[in-house]
């Protein structure tokens, strides 16, 4: 087909809305079913932004070993970190809108084109929403030794407001989702803390136990074994409901927040183009993998909670958390060159 003939401009239409266009006329030609019964035929990659090891790798392998196994073809987790996710973003941009390269979402990838002004993409224009995959809770702690009054967050904000600026909290690094957790709180309740950011959960960690720092906005994954150990005393979680590993501990909005939710999250993207079918048949193995108990308990061993969405909820929520986020980003002035 010639491409002057297509009943559309494509010098008038954004990417996305060209791409997409052109999809439909392909899949048109062949049928959905045809490109359904085709795929897989070849290996699958699956990116991961971030280093091995943490939560949004461990969600890769064990969500990838399962696919693997049901597809019937190897599922190759790949690693390239870097600010944030971004650079394995533009690269994925780049990959061939066929179902062979799939990339691991995560909340700082979703939020890097807020902080860094030349990230490079466009988080909700850019990709194509498979798979929400888990929730990641995050948890409000406090060194018990330092601040052994505190037990809840409004005993919190009154430390805070006894000594306007002094408090210093801490954060896995500046922009973090503890970070902008934090600030968006602070936002809510009307009180000031001092954030001093670390590079990285487990340093920071180190040094609240340590008594370095009092408090922390930290990923439930890295604070657990602290919490479990007496070191650190959790005083809130930040989703809409308490967390089964932690049942005693209240929400933040249980404790006069109504309506604060801050959770941070993984879930599966296609390059932008990627035909129906195939999202669709990768969401629905998803959504059978993350039914099964034993991947349930493995997330649940990394400190993720299984969680599915469909293609149009992810895209949802990344809309609605890119905006959310994005609004504290811009009203703190967190962003970088």
């Amino acid at each position: 087909m010639n491409p002057t003939s297509l009943p559309f401009a494509p010098s008038r239409l954004g990417r996305r809305t060209c791409l997409a266009a052109l999809v439909g006329v392909a899949a048109a030609l062949v049928g959905p079913s045809a490109l359904a019964q085709a795929w897989p035929a070849k290996p699958i990659k699956l990116v991961v932004p971030f280093p091995p090891g943490g939560p949004t790798d461990t969600a890769a392998r064990i969500v990838g070993q399962k696919l693997a196994e049901r597809l019937k073809q190897p599922v190759v987790v790949e690693n390239r970190a870097g600010a944030s996710g971004s650079i394995a973003a533009v690269q994925f941009m780049k990959a061939a809108p066929d179902g062979y390269t799939l990339m691991m979402l995560a909340t700082p990838t979703l939020l890097a084109p807020h902080l860094y002004k030349k990230a490079g993409y466009h988080t909700v224009n850019d990709f194509t929403p498979v798979a929400t995959l888990y929730d990641l809770p995050i948890v409000v702690v406090v060194n018990p030794t330092q601040m052994p009054t505190v037990t809840d967050v409004q005993r919190m904000i009154t430390h805070a407001k006894a000594q306007p600026g002094k408090l210093n909290y801490t954060s896995s690094g500046p922009g973090s989702f503890g970070h902008l957790s934090m600030e968006l709180l602070k936002q809510m309740g009307g009180f000031d803390m001092q954030h001093v950011p670390y590079k990285g959960g487990v340093p920071a960690i180190t040094d609240i136990i340590g008594g370095q720092v009092p408090l922390m906005y930290a990923d439930l994954v890295a604070a657990l074994p602290h919490i479990q150990s007496g070191k650190l005393r959790a005083i809130a979680v930040g989703s809409p409901q308490r967390v089964s590993v932690l049942p005693d501990v209240k929400t933040i909005a249980e404790q006069g927040f109504k309506g604060f939710e801050a959770v941070s999250w993984g879930g599966l993207l296609a390059p932008l183009g990627t035909p129906k079918a195939i999202v669709d048949r990768v969401a629905a193995e998803c959504s059978q993998i993350l039914a099964e108990k034993d991947t349930q308990d493995k997330l649940l061993n990394a400190g993720a909670i299984a969680r599915y969405q469909n293609p149009a909820q992810l895209a949802q929520r990344v809309e609605q958390d890119y905006t959310k986020w994005g609004k504290v980003i811009q009203d703190k002035g967190l962003a970088v060159e």
